[in-house]
């Protein structure tokens, strides 16, 4: 499996975040949320969509806030193979941060395979 993040894996329409959010499946780790949905039922959609997330309110530099997402998209590309067990048939996936402060990368992965485990297959 090649660890990457490739451009065809960014969750970046509108109106699939807007979709993501009103009709999908929430979980949370503290300083992680998730939220999910399959696209199983869109025939157009045979790859899975990630999107990452920090919060303008808790970290006003967006030095901050880019940092955290370079290593929430790290986090996902380093466990991908993990990713595609839970999530088995494309999903469209939000990760967002809701911490207030800015943790190590190894706490941050740590609480990302445990959100990983709690989410049903």
């Amino acid at each position: 499996m090649k660890f990457s993040y490739t451009k065809n894996e960014h969750l970046k329409n509108k109106s699939q975040i807007k979709f993501l959010f009103e009709n999908g499946i929430w979980c949370n780790k503290f300083p992680l949320k998730l939220i999910y949905c399959p696209t199983s039922h869109f025939h157009l959609f045979n790859n899975h969509k990630i999107g990452v997330s920090v919060s303008k309110k808790h970290f006003k530099k967006a030095v901050k806030r880019n940092y955290i997402k370079r290593v929430l998209r790290e986090c996902y590309r380093l466990n991908k193979d993990i990713f595609y067990k839970t999530f088995p048939d494309p999903h469209w996936v939000m990760i967002i941060y809701v911490g207030n402060e800015i943790l190590p990368f190894s706490e941050i992965e740590k609480k990302y395979l445990q959100l990983l485990k709690k989410i049903p297959q």
